[in-house]
């Protein structure tokens, strides 16, 4: 398996982009028709294998608060240390391989350090974003239940509401920093700094994602050993980053791209990576952490984009960049221009799930080639095509279809496993040989392809999956909502704004009081991202001949409102000031 990495290290090396593409056009062609060994532990083939035995003093992190500028950093060789005292620390207690960790943490080196224990260790990381609400948490703890738990103090108590609701009993419950009942991450530096690696399984789960879903609650996504340490080969080449770069991604941990970019990417090839942690998108302080650390590669959600491209950035220092990504919805191409204009760089798109790796992108060898609105093309790894909605596939331009990966020539290694404990759900999107993404996409007659959307009722808001179901589930348990749709809305700036269509039980009136009570009541139960931002009573909803809401009706009415002039009485989440303006 070294062997792999090594060749995609010097593709990714290679000045020449027209060789580069046939190498690595001939890597995956390569790696799609052998067979995987049956074990494989990446922490220690792949990390300490090459990485902390060839250059065991390189920077592998670089951590910087960007408002106090508190900077760390980190060798391989001490990132691996880390690593061993905590495996060391847990197995004193009991836990080790197929077991599990929940991480719920914001950006920190703590959260490196135990990922790549997870994976040396074989346990299963199960990555949780900071704004999880208690209820959110229990159905998360009821599903899975949690062997581990690694949270900085300001989640302890939101962790804790949830572990005494649902009477579970965590082996260990670690912190960053100092709570009554909870063990200091400290605690570790006590342990030796050496440890056995796990004998994993190429093919058991390592990985577990909550994602959202559009008919029922957070589904797990499962990834193995091999599918998203090996699969990410695939998002390494997308991306492009080299052995030297000081590689970047603006995302949190909780997320599937944090382990995407600020993982396995830069450390796939050898490279460093930086984290800055942050409580609100501050663009100045923003750039100023970019310039100060001298990044090379950066990768950021098209919110950060368009913040950074209205600001003044010949203010900025960032010289040293040379590759520019995006991922999440397509930019505008003012955006990609004025980006390029100050920093020489194309802002190159590209497309994925938390199901996936890279799939679909612009690789390095596609700059100047570029087709504005257009996310790329298929990532060698992925045989993907499009299906009509006969499940047909798509072989003529210019035709709009579902986006598949198609199974019957061989199975993409960055694939997921399974929903796991979900079969009805993992039916639902393998059929006849095809892995439905449940978007919508359609190509030229050069092979550009181009994003239409969901073909299901997922709401995407700035760099999130939003399900309907669980905003309608929250709104539901107000005594004043009969009935509620959810659908997304268009926005110029977070590509869609969750709504809710509001049905009242009688004796209540659709005015400002009730809307800001039920803006409130949803911050009570739902992470913040999820509540809605715009709220609009109503006496119906379009619905089938069965009873199931048209949201795709509901969708058609907002594209068509935000085109034109019509006389609705919304309420819209800003207009509040007695709410929160921090996420606006």
């Amino acid at each position: 398996m070294k062997e792999l990495y090594k060749d995609i290290i010097q593709i990714n090396q290679m000045p020449d982009d027209s060789e580069k593409e046939a190498k690595a056009k001939a890597f995956f062609e390569n790696l799609n028709a052998m067979t995987l060994p049956t074990h494989f532990n990446w922490a220690k083939e792949i990390f300490e294998g090459i990485h902390v035995a060839e250059t065991p003093d390189k920077t592998a992190l670089i951590y910087e608060d960007i408002h106090t500028l508190e900077n760390r950093s980190f060798t391989y060789l001490e990132m691996s240390q880390k690593a061993n005292k905590l495996i060391n620390y847990l197995a004193g207690k009991g836990v080790g391989h197929k077991d599990n960790m929940y991480m719920m943490t914001p950006i920190c080196p703590e959260v490196w350090f135990s990922s790549l224990a997870c994976i040396k260790a074989g346990i299963v990381a199960v990555p949780t974003a900071t704004t999880m609400t208690p209820r959110e948490l229990e159905f998360r703890f009821e599903t899975y239940k949690p062997e581990v738990v690694l949270a900085d103090e300001a989640s302890v108590d939101i962790l804790e509401q949830a572990i005494a609701e649902t009477g579970i009993s965590p082996r260990v419950k670690l912190v960053m920093g100092e709570k009554e009942g909870w063990t200091s991450f400290e605690a570790i530096e006590a342990e030796p700094d050496q440890a056995e690696a796990a004998d994993t399984a190429s093919d058991e789960i390592l990985f577990c994602f909550f994602t959202s879903g559009t008919t029922g609650l957070p589904k797990r996504v499962g990834h193995t050993a091999a599918s998203y340490p090996v699969g990410h080969l695939s998002t390494t080449v997308m991306i492009g980053v080299q052995p030297g770069d000081i590689h970047h991604n603006l995302s949190a941990p909780g997320w599937a791209k944090w382990s995407w970019s600020s993982f396995f990417v830069p450390f796939n090839v050898g490279a460093t990576v930086t984290g800055f942690r942050f409580d609100t998108l501050d663009g100045d302080a923003y750039l100023n952490a970019l310039a100060r650390n001298r990044v090379t590669t950066f990768c950021g959600p098209p919110t950060a984009w368009r913040m950074f491209v209205n600001m003044e950035l010949e203010n900025y220092d960032l010289s040293c960049l040379r590759q520019s990504i995006s991922a999440g919805e397509p930019l505008n191409p003012e955006v990609i221009s004025q980006w390029k204009t100050h920093t020489g760089t194309e802002i190159r798109d590209f497309y994925g799930q938390t199901e996936c790796t890279a799939m679909i992108g612009n690789p390095p060898w596609m700059t100047g080639n570029m087709r504005s609105g257009s996310f790329g093309m298929p990532s060698f790894m992925y045989d993907v095509a499009l299906a009509d909605d006969e499940g047909n596939e798509v072989t003529q331009p210019d035709q709009v279809g579902h986006i598949v990966v198609k199974m019957n020539n061989w199975r993409a290694i960055g694939l997921f496993s399974e929903y796991i404990g979900n079969p009805e759900k993992m039916s639902a999107v393998f059929v006849d040989n095809f892995y439905y993404t449940g978007d919508r996409a359609s190509f030229d007659a050069d092979g550009y392809w181009w994003f239409v959307g969901r073909a299901d009722d997922v709401i995407k808001s700035s760099d999130y999956r939003i399900g309907p179901f669980e905003v309608e589930s929250a709104l539901l348990e107000h005594p004043g909502v009969a009935e509620a749709a959810v659908v997304g809305a268009p926005d110029p700036r977070r590509y869609q704004l969750v709504k809710a269509y509001v049905i009242l039980n009688p004796g209540y009136e659709g005015n400002r009081d009730l809307a800001l009570d039920l803006f409130k009541h949803t911050m009570n139960i739902l992470a913040k991202f999820k509540i809605p931002r715009i709220i609009e009573f109503v006496s119906e909803v379009p619905k089938t001949i069965s009873g199931k809401i048209r949201r795709i009706e509901l969708r058609e009415i907002e594209v068509s409102r935000a085109d034109g002039d019509d006389e609705i009485t919304e309420y819209f989440y800003w207009d509040f000031p007695e709410l929160s303006s921090k996420n606006k």
